[in-house]
């Protein structure tokens, strides 16, 4: 007799957006989640997005500079990003998001201005990667049906 059970080794992935409840909780602001080079240089004026980068850049102008370095005993928390819309599912902690690119990439997708466009298509994106990446094969995938219309996806049935 067959049984339907997986084997037990097999571990089941975490959904997006269902996160540790250990995990520590950020909620960052519109502006903050947005920011690109929030930690200036005070001498050249060059921005970082983080603040180890900025410690190394120091370095460069002969300027105190500090890593931070973990203990061996140091428990690292995890961190997870609410969405700072407060109407959006991404807003509750239950459903926060476990890094801070993919908050930062959702909060722009989903309630960003589109300001990046396709040169052929027209289509609109709020993410340079996307964009960047929409670019590449934009045109290239068309399959054009005996009706005339095009398709992105060749479907045979």
């Amino acid at each position: 007799a067959s049984t339907n059970q997986e084997p037990l080794s097999k571990k089941k992935r975490t959904l997006p957006g269902n996160p540790d409840p250990e995990a520590e909780v950020i909620a960052l602001s519109p502006k903050t989640l947005l920011a690109t080079n929030r930690f200036i240089c005070e001498i050249c004026n060059k921005g970082f997005q983080r603040d180890q980068n900025l410690q190394l850049h120091r370095r460069g102008h002969n300027l105190p500079w500090k890593l931070k370095q973990r203990t061996n005993n140091e428990v690292v928390r995890k961190k997870v990003y609410v969405c700072p819309e407060t109407t959006c599912v991404h807003h509750h902690p239950s459903r926060a998001l476990g890094d801070l690119t993919g908050i930062k990439k959702h909060f722009c997708r989903k309630h960003g201005e589109k300001k990046w466009k396709c040169e052929k298509c027209s289509k609109r994106y709020a993410v340079q990667s996307d964009w960047k990446a929409h670019s590449k094969i934009c045109g290239t995938r068309e399959y054009r049906c005996d009706c005339g219309n095009l398709f992105s996806r060749y479907a045979h049935n």
